[in-house]
This record gives C-alpha cells, sequence and structure tokens, in this order.
C-alpha cells in the first residue's frame, strides 16, 4: 500500500488499538481523540490563547528557525498555528486516530512514526515541537537526542506544569475514570525539565528560556516567570551550531 493511500485510510485502523510504549493512551482511543478538538474550542479556548502568544514570545527570540517538526502533533492543533506566526511546520505523531482528522484539517506534511525513532536525516529542520506531549514519553532523554539530531538549532516545550492547583483536580478526575488524558502523563516543572535536558545534552552549549501562564481570569498577570501555572513554555536554543 502506498504512503498516499495509507493517509486516507487512517480512519480505517483497528478500534481494538489501544496500546503503545506497552500500556494504554488516550490518543490510542477513539472515545477520548473524537473528541480532542472540540476541547480546545470549548473550555479550553481561553488557555489555548494564552498557551500561543507564550510559545511565540519564546520561539520568535531565535530568528534563525524558519521551519519545525512537531511531534506529538495530534489533529494538528498546533500545527496550523505555527504557520499563522510565519513558521513553516510539519507534524508527526503515533496515533492513526489523531492524525486521521489532522489530515483533513492541515494542508502541510504529516508523517506517522514514533519520536524516540524519527525518520529523518540530521539536520532536517531548524527546531522541533513539542506540545502538551512531552509527558507521554516513557524515555524523554531519548527523544531529546533525536530531537536535537533531527531539529538544528535546538527544541520548543508546551508543557502542563505540575505546579499548579489543578493537578489535584487532575488526579481526582483520573481515579473516579472521568479524565483519561493524564492518566499516563507525568508531569514537570521548569526545574526538573532544565536537569532532564542537562542529563540528555550533557556536552552541548545551549540557552534555556521559558514563561509560565494558565492562570486564573482574575490573576493580575497571565504570564510570569515563575514556576506556577497550569502551563509553561520553554525554548532550549543551541548554541553550538551555525
Amino acid at each position: 500500500m502506498s504512503n498516499i493511500e495509507k493517509k486516507q485510510k487512517f480512519d480505517l485502523a483497528t478500534g481494538e488499538l489501544r496500546n503503545w510504549q506497552g500500556r494504554k493512551e488516550w490518543f490510542f482511543n477513539r472515545d477520548d481523540t473524537d473528541h480532542y478538538e472540540m476541547y480546545y474550542e470549548g473550555p479550553y479556548k481561553r488557555q489555548e490563547i494564552w498557551q500561543k502568544k507564550t510559545l511565540e514570545g519564546l520561539i520568535k527570540k531565535d530568528t534563525r528557525v524558519k521551519n519545525l517538526l512537531e511531534f506529538g502533533c495530534g489533529t494538528t492543533r498546533f500545527t496550523r498555528w505555527w504557520h499563522e506566526i510565519g513558521i513553516n511546520a510539519t507534524g508527526g505523531d503515533i496515533s492513526p486516530f489523531m492524525l486521521g482528522q489532522g489530515v483533513h484539517l492541515f494542508d502541510g506534511d504529516l508523517v506517522l512514526a514514533d519520536s524516540h525513532h524519527m525518520p529523518f536525516k540530521d539536520h532536517s529542520f531548524d527546531a522541533l515541537a513539542f506540545v502538551t506531549t512531552f509527558e507521554y514519553y516513557k524515555d524523554p532523554v531519548k527523544v531529546i537526542r533525536e530531537a536535537v539530531r533531527v531539529g538544528k538549532y535546538g527544541i520548543i516545550f508546551g508543557m502542563m506544569n505540575r505546579n499548579t492547583p489543578k493537578l489535584i483536580r487532575r488526579r481526582v478526575q483520573q481515579s473516579v475514570g472521568r479524565n483519561n488524558y493524564y492518566v499516563t502523563a507525568n508531569f514537570y516543572t521548569p526545574k526538573t525539565l532544565k536537569a532532564l535536558i542537562a542529563e540528555a545534552l550533557p556536552d552541548r552549549d545551549y540557552t534555556i528560556t521559558w514563561n509560565a501562564t494558565g492562570l486564573p481570569k482574575w490573576f493580575p498577570v497571565q504570564q510570569w516567570h515563575q514556576p506556577y501555572g497550569d502551563f509553561f513554555g520553554f525554548h532550549v536554543q543551541l548554541n553550538d551550531v551555525e
């Protein structure tokens, strides 16, 4: 079967497909994936606006980045947005159910692949992006190393923050079966992600910048350089490449 035919037949993936990395994952379950876009259009809309502002403020500081590969792109919610801010984006994801929606929403290139083994040559893109997907990787060090192999100038992360009052709510919801999205997620803070980067890239020269958002409506600011809030953007800029 050709790649084009495979792309057109994502919706024919077996309904019994549930596992990845040896465990059940929500993005392999159509009961969850089919509602993903509606979630962003509904209760998560305000948070999405501030998440995008935060990511744009970080990635735009590196003027070398003209294109990127977003892994864990899902339905291409953010992949489409990168184009809106002048960055050419390609998407990759392991879930045929998510990409099955993405191919109808995004005109650019998409690839069905595992982020631990990215099917691209070295420095194929200026940067790698992970938006609320890095939390699900069982071998994050390997993924980081793959990311800097494929992305020449660095990585931009959009992360669900561990330092948020909503962490307790997330865990309570999943304990009673009301929220499948966070069952296998490993939440980070800017500090713990920074330590992971240091472990993965001990011999690289890089600069880290980050900013947090996802704060209550009543809070006097919606972005701040404090490790608190539902979401933080985290940019690793590689300095040892031309």
